[in-house]
């Protein structure tokens, strides 16, 4: 299938090259930090986030190559129709939700406790990033993964088999470890470090619940996309996961004592987000069921 050949393709461009581009920034950062003193904390970032950043990079540059080979005609044929503002809302108001009875679960059952030292104006600031992250991260995740990989498979391909290839895609990305600085960097240590931050796929504890919520997330953005035929209600679902993560995860700091249950910062990877992932997947199929499917998308599920 072609669109699935385009797809292959730019993942492979994204991931083999965001690996052999990330030497050649990072030793440029320390030839640049040497000559400008203001670099040099970009300099000192560990190894692993310019292997992150090269990715993210190239993935963007690719966006619009990608739009343009998969030749989805029309605003409609890739999520871009409205209404917006009321499923953006209601879809935030949803993921705030959600992350907000994780974090109040802990917080009751002494697993976390609130954050000490929280002036107004680190607030403020706090408040602004967790907005700007939300926003640009739900922008270009949904347009990509709901948007344009969702809008094309779906012309050849049931729902089941696009929301399972788009959910995997989604939970790939989020899977990532840190792995640590590696000594030397020299030309391939781009792709050593990306073998590393997928070691978390071999480590059984970590698979379970949390690769099992991010299909979940996945398929329910997924799901959401189908029934609306726009990608604002996931965008809004995803905004308010991410808003909730970033501002409540600044805000309440995790002791650990039952992380299987109520999981970490990342909030993901604890059997509490699988339950109310749950109770919202109902939610959301209970509130879509009547938009029905796209019509001309592709064959049904």
């Amino acid at each position: 299938m072609r669109e699935l050949r385009l797809l292959l393709l730019y993942l492979g461009f994204v991931f083999l090259g965001g690996a052999l581009l990330a030497p050649w920034a990072w030793k440029s950062a320390q030839a640049c930090a040497g000559a400008w003193s203001a670099l040099e904390r970009l300099a000192q970032q560990p190894f692993h986030r310019y292997v992150n950043r090269c990715l993210l990079v190239l993935a963007l540059g690719g966006l619009w190559p990608l739009f343009k080979a998969f030749g989805l005609q029309g605003r409609t044929s890739h999520g871009w129709q409205g209404p917006w503002m009321r499923p953006i809302l209601a879809g935030v108001g949803g993921g705030w939700a959600s992350c907000l009875l994780i974090f109040m679960g802990a917080l009751l059952v002494g697993d976390a406790h609130l954050a000490e030292g929280l002036s107004p104006g680190l607030i403020g600031r706090r408040v602004a990033s967790a907005l700007a992250a939300a926003a640009g991260v739900a922008l270009v995740e949904e347009w990509l993964f709901r948007g344009l990989i969702h809008g094309a498979l779906r012309r050849s391909l049931s729902f089941a088999w696009v929301a399972a290839i788009t959910s995997s895609l989604y939970a790939v990305v989020h899977f990532f470890e840190r792995p640590s600085q590696p000594e030397v960097v020299g030309t391939f240590t781009g792709l050593w470090t990306l073998g590393r931050m997928m070691h978390g796929w071999l480590d059984g504890s970590a698979l379970m619940p949390g690769l099992l919520n991010l299909l979940a997330v996945g398929w329910m953005l997924a799901l959401a996309r189908e029934r609306t035929g726009s990608i604002a209600l996931s965008m809004g679902i995803h905004g308010g996961w991410v808003l909730g993560i970033k501002l409540l995860g600044s805000w309440v700091a995790h002791t650990g004592t039952t992380s299987a249950l109520w999981g970490t910062a990342k909030v993901f990877d604890g059997w509490a987000a699988a339950l109310v992932l749950a109770v919202q997947w109902v939610a959301l199929h209970v509130a879509t069921r009547r938009a029905g499917v796209l019509a001309g998308q592709g064959p049904a599920a």
